[in-house]
This record gives structure tokens, sequence and C-alpha cells, in this order.
């Protein structure tokens, strides 16, 4: 416990000196200037870092997830998912996770009884370290450190702290196409939020321009949860969509399906992301 808490307080040190650096690293960087590239949307995670001294705020506007069995049917809305990156040197980036409203509505199919609950959400620290490329151009690659810290409430929070790392990979291929693959290994929490266990998997995606401003992702991905109250695979596909109307703007539409009985049934989520 004492080598997580290490952790989180090097991590979050890492936030405050990256933002007190902002003005300076800014100055030096001003004639770089990357191409617009934001966590939103899609399952998965791009490889890029933001320039040094660029703050990027990445909004969730709203998403809702359905997951029905023979038992129960479980609607769950969050709202003001809120992604802080900062670019901290030429292939490193901080980030901040945290979202401000869940509500979770779970019914039971065989008697009817209707339960409900609301909270706020866990916070993410985390670093992304570019490998190859992080403007994210031809071939790229990061490796991506997280922790979860549990600030939020029962509804959407996990109430234990978790961890775990990303391998981001992109392949530009030009001409408005590109690939992405993500490697994925979490100690995530327990369902009885009192420990927690291996969890894997990864996600792949086909990326095209659909004209300037327009492009559009296909993604699927599978999660091995290894948790031990029961294993389960988590079997998703994903189509989203994104709009720029600006160099430094993107707005964004998705959703994903469920590909077998271990995975959510429908999730719609709609976003905006902005650098500063």
């Amino acid at each position: 416990m004492k080598g997580f808490s290490g952790s989180c307080v090097g991590l979050a040190a890492l936030l405050v000196v990256a933002a007190a650096g902002i003005g300076a690293q800014a100055q030096a960087q001003a004639a770089e200037q990357r191409d617009f590239c934001a966590d939103r949307p899609g399952i998965g995670t791009p490889a890029c870092t933001m320039n040094p001294g660029r703050v990027q705020l990445e909004l969730g506007l709203g998403d809702w997830a359905r997951e029905k069995d023979a038992a129960t049917r479980t609607d769950s809305v969050e709202l003001g998912e809120v992604l802080v990156r900062v670019g901290v040197t030429g292939s490193t980036e901080a980030q901040i996770g945290w979202t401000a409203f869940g509500h979770v509505r779970e019914k039971d199919r065989i008697t009817g009884v209707v339960s409900k609950d609301s909270g706020v959400g866990d916070v993410t620290l985390a670093i992304r370290q570019n490998l190859r490329n992080p403007d994210g151009s031809g071939f790229s690659a990061a490796v991506m450190p997280y922790v979860t810290l549990p600030s939020g409430g029962s509804a959407i929070g996990a109430d234990d702290w978790g961890a775990g790392a990303l391998l981001p990979l992109s392949f530009d291929l030009g001409s408005g196409l590109s690939l992405e693959a993500m490697g994925e290994m979490d100690a995530a929490v327990d369902e009885d939020r009192d420990g927690r266990h291996l969890a894997y998997g990864g996600v792949l995606g086909v990326g095209f321009d659909l004209s300037q401003t327009v492009s559009a992702m296909f993604e699927i991905s599978m999660l091995r949860d290894n948790d031990p109250t029961g294993h389960a695979t988590e079997a998703l596909s994903g189509l989203s969509l994104a709009w720029q109307p600006s160099g430094n703007m993107q707005v964004d539409i998705g959703t994903n399906v469920g590909l077998n009985h271990d995975s959510l049934d429908s999730e719609v989520y709609l976003g905006i992301s902005r650098r500063f």
C-alpha cells in the first residue's frame, strides 16, 4: 500500500509540474504544431501525445449503456466524463480523468423490483510515453501506465484502487486510411469491491476519412476479466464519427454493441474535445 501511495503522489506531482511549466514550454515549442489527435471517440487509445505546454480538454457530454439478461436489465447514464491532457515533453503527456455524474437503474425482470443509484466517478491518473512518432504520423507507438483512485460513489465508483497499462499502436497508411491496435493489462478491482484481479485484452480498428473534416473508426475489442466471482470475456464492436470544425476542436458520436452474453447490449455516447 505504501508503494501504491508513493506512485499516486509521483503521478500527481508530475501533473503539477507539467501545469507549472506550461508557459515556458509553450514559448519554446511555439513553432511546432501537431495535427489534432484526441483520445475520443472509440474503444481504443491513440499513441500520439500532446505538444509540450499544450493542454487538451476532452468532455463526454453523455453516455448511455444497456445490459440485459434473463434476470435483470441495467441502464447506466454518465454525464460530464472529463479528461485533461497536458504535454510535458516532446514525447510525454500527463492525464487526469474524472466523471462528474453517473446514474444506474437496475430492474429485476422476474419480480419487477427497480433499484436506482447515482454518484460521481473515480479519478484516473496516467502518463503516456510515446516511443515513436509522437505526432501520430507513420507508425506510432506508446506505453501508458495508469492508476485509479477510489474517489467515486457506489453507483459508478470501484470503491478500491486499481492500476494497469496500455500499449497503443497506430499505422497511418495515407489517403485517409489508418489502422490501430492496443494491448491492455489491468489490476482490476474485484466485483465485491475489495482487492484486485487480472484483466487483459486488446482492440483492433480501422479509421478512414469521409471528408476533410469528418472521419470514422470501426473497432473490435476483447477483454478477459478473471474476477474471483466468475471469469468473463467481453467482446464489443464499435463505430464512431468525429467532426473537426477547426484545427483545435472536435465533436464526436459513437456506438458500441456487445458480441456475446458477457458484454453490454448497446451503448451510445457523444462528446467534444478542445485544444488550448
